[in-house]
């Protein structure tokens, strides 16, 4: 006889909410989240999206990359920036992002946007060679909602501010959800990622786990 897995259903955790809709809040999940269960304690990005990229300790060009825009397209991690194909004064590049898909391809010293990321790469004094890279560390999701993780980076995700009402796949792209984010009484065995300190920021917001 097989036996069969029921999945979460959405809300099952809540005992008693407030009158309406005044308890939830539609939410932008985080692309970097992944695939989250109904009941998943969630953190809001509070952290200014932003990041900086060193040059490969073996590069033969030393040209440099100027300001690096992040939009909330970007994911936070380690993008790398590789050149593919070598020329005097010029070259082209392509960049990966956390997961090891290519967002996009560009020619140093013109304008480069893809994937949530701006910037040049400037050509220098030595022409870049195939082979050189960047290592470009991003901090993204600024008002985006990701798994709580009271050990996780210091982004915001260490404090609980809601749970993930419905189930939801952000694997690949910003995911649309409903979070319970005040006013209600839920169950504390049907939560993931409870813990201690995720408790108590959650009663600060009036919702109590029982």
């Amino acid at each position: 006889m097989s036996v069969k897995t029921e999945t979460r259903r959405a809300g099952d955790f809540i005992l008693s909410e407030a009158n309406g809709t005044r308890s939830r809040e539609e939410i932008t999940i985080n692309a970097a989240a992944g695939k989250l269960s109904a009941g998943t304690l969630l953190a809001r990005i509070t952290a200014a999206n932003a990041a900086s990229a060193t040059a490969g300790g073996g590069n033969t060009g030393n040209g440099t990359m100027g300001t690096i825009t992040v939009g909330n397209e970007a994911i936070t991690g380690t993008y790398t920036l590789t050149i593919t194909e070598a020329a005097a004064n010029a070259g082209d590049f392509s960049v990966t992002d956390p997961n090891g898909a290519v967002i996009g391809t560009g020619t140093v010293g013109v304008a480069f946007s893809a994937g949530g990321l701006a910037f040049t790469l400037a050509d220098g004094t030595n022409d870049f060679a195939e082979g050189d890279t960047f290592s470009i560390a991003v901090n993204a999701g600024i008002g985006e909602w990701v798994a709580y993780d009271d050990d996780g980076t210091n982004d915001g995700r260490r404090a609980a501010t809601g749970i993930l009402y419905g189930s939801v796949d952000a694997t690949s792209a910003d995911a649309r959800a409903v979070a319970i984010v005040r006013d209600v009484e839920v169950i504390e065995s049907l939560l993931i990622g409870l813990d201690d300190n995720g408790k108590t920021d959650l009663l600060a917001l009036g919702i109590i786990a029982r």
